[in-house]
């Protein structure tokens, strides 16, 4: 007698449990006896990155089909890479849902069609696709198309019709994104490091030199003291945040936590404390008076490698809240006393022993001298016990052998004054001695995939590739332009390497414009747009609502749930007249123009906008690199085709562009030669690999290459391996100079796997390549003494043995012996970090508390005449909807959880199952007076719109006293819309203001006035 496996188990659950099946007659089926088959059997391993956040975490997927044709291959398995040196196997529960966001029901599958005033969309071929939107652009632009200004300035410049780029595509993707939008001159650009990560390249390269993550996600375990900080690495980043855990576990370290919340990083923590939204900047510049009074400065380290003994021309000034140069009509700054007195050599004076009340380190001491531990319980709601615990441990790192690092991501970006914050945290790190050295560092942790790639790659409105400007219509030549951007010397023999400006340049020219750019015709120069001012997210939407911009491409972007004030960007999409989505998901920008009740309450009938929903693959169908936040490109393999009739972004962008071509080839047109001139040499256009692409990015010579000697660097086509070989003759090409040496003639270096540690510092450099060079410790000069000696020996990772620069790292400096005065922050004019940030930043050379626009206290204690940042973006149609306590009584931070990912992770059922329906986080003591009880439904309102959710009632959120006010605080995570396999639920940016950061324009998220009910 046969029975299965679940009759067995039956029976003995009847009793027989002690009684074997034999002795009862019953014999096992085959199946039951045989080994169980392993279920990755016959399945192909395919190697890729995880597509959230910017850990970059190791995937391994499995797919069935073995590549043959006509197979139709099936991704059915992901686990984590266990030889990953960061991941080390594991998978935050984003990354092990991710198999069911490949295999999502809103996965798109075909291009589809929605029709002015249409209630629907209908399925079209991709020819019809193509074909329209490519008439409506070419038709846009041949209208709108400004070849030369009202000055007659050539600038070549097409303002309407913008692209939205997406951070999780490739970096080959980039490539021809960035191609594509500067041939047809759009200036009006951006990618989702705006709405993030914007105000860390605004504050750490004047700070610094470059604008990235100073070391890398495994170096954390280095440090003694990690503060976190305007972020919460164990909910937005869990992979990463196993590295904190590894330094307290194997080296003892002390975390703090400082948050409005007290969130997952701060249960793990040995000190938390918070704070009220919006106020780090007080609390920060706390910190850097304590160090001073207290003398807790790394002392050697503060006079050689920071500009603190550089003297500050006598007109720059700080009073009532504002600096010298106050335009109150334009409400910006003329920055020229904030400049350095210089010698007749042009040369900024010095005084190294800083008694001169002229030099950096004496007005820093006055400007930070207000900021008393009294100011900062008043301003921060931080008593003035954990204020001074916290900033006494932190500042015991001051010590030679010891090291703290500072990790932070959207709770600091997301301000007004966004990028002065993450100053400040450079300003303590170089006081203590902690830039450069292991363990050490500021540390940004970005939010998505490859929005480091994006932004290396100058995908937003005002860059080009390898940071450097995009021209703007007051350079008018070649000449000036590189004369402008390309700084000289302040200090006597530094290495100053931006003054390699012009190599770069002419040769990304090359990359852009091929055999067309030449020395005749200034390298291509006249074909580049040129601007009048910043086309970013905020200024596209407010062109929009004024029916300046007519077309917008999405890719990868679901602008009605990113950008804010969400009304405001629903006004502005009804006023297109198209709009192209290129997403691997439904999105809720794609059916902006559907009623959804009042989650979007529109009249589908009055909205014209013609919108195209174009299916792209996802990071599983694709090969190419990421950049993670520790700069590290990564190279990943396609695992399967995408579903249905979706395409790779880059065919989609490449087809769009033939296309355009050919309508010009045909039609002629305004301006045609940027467009037939770009480079597209693939060896199909439409349909780049992105292997050739890759290749592109890094560079090649264009003909024999040799250094000054005459020693033959490079051959005639061969790959540079350096960007120290690229040439202003036109002699190389190479898209973006950061990635030289990225894959060289050894190979794609990218797709390297040895995850070595020799040093056992976590610098693993035969894992992918990391950017610069392959270095893995930015301003790694500076963790040894000007005589070349470690500064502290357990943490060696470069030292001077005699003869030359060697470690385990690759050393960020010139050959320069020590001893000869080379300061190790070679990006820098001067040599050395800046605490004194000269006219780098808009709003200030030195950072200043300043309330956020919407304010719970209505005063600024410092300078009641001036509340708020007085050159914080904010357009005059947006002040009506900016609201007071007055009306909306308590502050509110919209924040991430750990189980989904943004608007992504919604359409993965294991997620939306993990957290399905929306809610808001409220204290114990406001939801005792409003009468609100657990789970129960919530109304929160701003002066811009409302959101329904339900309440967690908990002990994790404080009321604070704030200039003796109580102050109450409103957590909003910003997950749900009304898309997706979770709940229905409202877009969280519905409440935030339209104000953005006074250098990125990066848009407040995470301090503004809310009011909220009981419904």
């Amino acid at each position: 007698m046969q029975v299965s496996r679940r009759q067995l188990f039956k029976i003995c659950a009847g009793g027989m449990a002690g009684t074997t099946a034999a002795l009862l007659g019953f014999a096992p089926t085959i199946a039951l006896a045989e080994t169980r088959q392993y279920k990755l059997l016959r399945s192909r391993e395919t190697r890729n990155n995880c597509t959230y956040c910017s850990v970059g975490c190791g995937m391994l997927i499995y797919s069935q089909g073995d590549g043959a044709k006509n197979v139709t291959e099936n991704i059915f398995h992901v686990e984590g890479d266990a030889d990953h040196p960061v991941s080390r196997g594991s998978l935050c529960p984003k990354g092990a849902g991710v198999l069911d966001y490949i295999h999502s029901e809103g996965r798109l599958r075909y291009p589809e069609y929605r029709a002015p005033g249409s209630d629907k969309w209908q399925r079209i071929s991709w020819d019809e696709a193509i074909s329209r939107i490519a008439r409506l652009m070419k038709d846009d632009r041949d209208a709108n198309f400004v070849e030369k200004n009202e000055n007659n300035v050539t600038v070549n410049r097409w303002l309407t019709t913008g692209m939205l780029c997406s951070s999780a595509a490739s970096n080959e993707t980039g490539l021809l994104d960035q191609k594509f939008t500067r041939a047809l001159g759009m200036v009006a650009i951006d990618c989702q490091a705006r709405l993030c990560h914007g105000p860390t390249v605004a504050a750490l390269a004047p700070s610094f030199g470059r604008g990235a993550m100073t070391n890398n996600w495994v170096d954390i375990k280095n440090a003694n003291v990690i503060l976190i900080m305007g972020g919460n690495a164990a909910e937005a980043h869990p992979v990463g945040f196993k590295w904190v855990i590894e330094a307290k576990t194997k080296n003892n370290a002390k975390v703090i936590v400082v948050d409005p919340r007290f969130n997952r990083s701060a249960a793990v923590a040995d000190i938390y404390a918070p704070i009220r939204a919006g106020s780090d900047t007080a609390f920060l510049l706390g910190m850097i008076n304590y160090l001073i009074t207290h003398n807790k400065i790394q002392t050697e380290y503060v006079r050689e490698y920071t500009n603190a003994s550089l003297l500050v021309r006598d007109d720059y000034a700080f009073s009532d809240g504002l600096f010298s140069g106050f335009d109150a009509t334009k409400k910006s700054y003329n920055k020229d006393s904030w400049h350095y007195q210089l010698d007749e050599k042009g040369l900024a004076k010095q005084d190294k022993t800083l008694q001169d009340p002229r030099c950096v380190w004496n007005l820093l001491k006055e400007h930070v001298s207000r900021y008393t531990p009294e100011l900062v319980e008043r301003l921060c709601g931080t008593s003035k016990e954990d204020f001074l615990l916290i900033s006494s441990i932190l500042a015991e790192t001051c010590a030679r052998d010891k090291t703290s690092t500072i990790l932070y991501a959207l709770g600091w970006t997301h301000h007004t004054g966004g990028a002065q914050i993450i100053r400040c945290a450079a300003m303590i790190q170089l006081l203590l001695g902690n830039i450069g050295m292991p363990g050490g560092g500021v540390n940004a942790l970005r939010g998505h995939s490859n929005i480091q790639g994006y932004t290396d790659l100058g995908l937003l409105s005002l860059n080009l590739p390898g940071y450097m400007p995009l021209p703007s219509e007051k350079q008018t030549n070649l000449t000036d332009y590189l004369q402008q951007i390309t700084p000289t010397p302040l200090v006597d023999g530094q290495v100053n390497f931006w003054k390699n400006t012009p190599n770069f340049f002419v040769s990304m020219m090359k990359s852009f414009w091929g055999d067309h750019a030449t020395a005749e015709n200034d390298w291509g120069f006249d074909w580049l747009p040129k601007w009048d001012k910043s086309y970013d997210v905020l200024q596209q939407a407010e062109l929009m609502t004024e029916g300046k911009l007519n077309g917008y491409i999405v890719q990868g972007f679901n602008p009605l749930a990113a950008f804010p004030d969400k009304n405001k960007s629903s006004r502005a999409l009804s006023k297109l007249k198209y709009m192209v989505v290129i997403d691997p998901l439904v999105t809720e920008s794609s059916n902006f123009w559907q009623n959804h009740g009042a989650m979007n309450d529109v009249q589908t009938a009055d909205i014209q906008t013609e919108v195209f929903r174009l299916p792209s693959s996802c990071f599983a169908e694709e090969n190419g690199s990421i950049v993670n936040s520790g700069r590290w490109l990564q190279w990943h393999f396609q695992a399967s085709e995408p579903p249905g009739e979706a395409l790779h972004d880059g065919k989609i962008i490449a087809r769009l562009f033939m296309k355009l071509r050919e309508l010009y080839q045909k039609e002629g047109g305004a301006n045609p030669l940027p467009v037939m001139n770009m480079a597209w040499d693939y060896q199909d256009p439409l349909d780049p690999l992105p292997e050739e692409i890759a290749r592109e990015a890094n560079g090649k010579a264009l003909a024999d290459i040799h250094d000054d000697q005459g020693n033959l660097l490079a051959k005639k086509g061969q790959q540079i391996s350096t960007f120290a070989h690229l040439k202003n003759d036109g002699s190389t090409a190479s898209f973006c100079w950061i990635y030289a040496g990225s894959w060289t003639e050894a190979g794609n270096q990218m797709a390297r796997r040895d995850n070595a540690d020799p040093s056992g510092l976590g610098c693993t450099s035969g894992w992918a390549w990391c950017w610069p060079l392959n270095r893995r410790i930015l301003y790694n000069r500076a963790s040894v003494d000007p005589q070349g000696k470690p500064w502290d020996p357990k943490r060696e990772i470069i030292r001077w043995d005699g003869a030359k620069w060697t470690g385990y790292d690759v050393p960020d400096y010139s050959a320069a012996a020590p001893g000869t005065g080379v300061g190790p922050f070679i990006m820098q004019q001067e040599g050395v970090g800046r605490l004194f940030a000269t006219d780098k930043m808009a709003d200030g050379p030195f950072p200043e508390h300043y309330e956020p626009i919407e304010s719970p206290i209505g005063t600024n204690p410092l300078h009641p005449a001036v509340i708020s940042n007085p050159v914080a973006r904010i357009f005059a149609s947006d002040l009506p909807n900016m609201g007071t306590a007055k009306d909306f009584p308590y502050v509110a931070t919209t924040y991430s959880i750990t189980e989904l990912f943004r608007h992504w992770t919604k359409h993965a059922l294991l997620n939306a199952i993990a957290q399905p329906e929306q809610f808001i986080e409220i204290g114990e003591g406001l939801a005792a007076s409003k009468g609100i009880a657990q789970g129960d439904e919530v109304k929160v309102s701003s002066k811009r719109g409302f959101i329904v959710a339900k309440a967690v009632v908990t002990k994790r959120i404080r009321p604070l006293t704030i200039d003796g006010k109580h102050v109450d605080t409103i957590g909003i995570p910003c997950h749900w819309g009304f898309e997706g396999a979770t709940r229905k639920g409202y877009l969280a940016n519905t409440l935030t203001p339209s104000v953005g950061d006074a250098n990125s324009q990066t848009p407040e998220f995470k301090a503004f006035l809310v009011n909220v009910e009981k419904v």
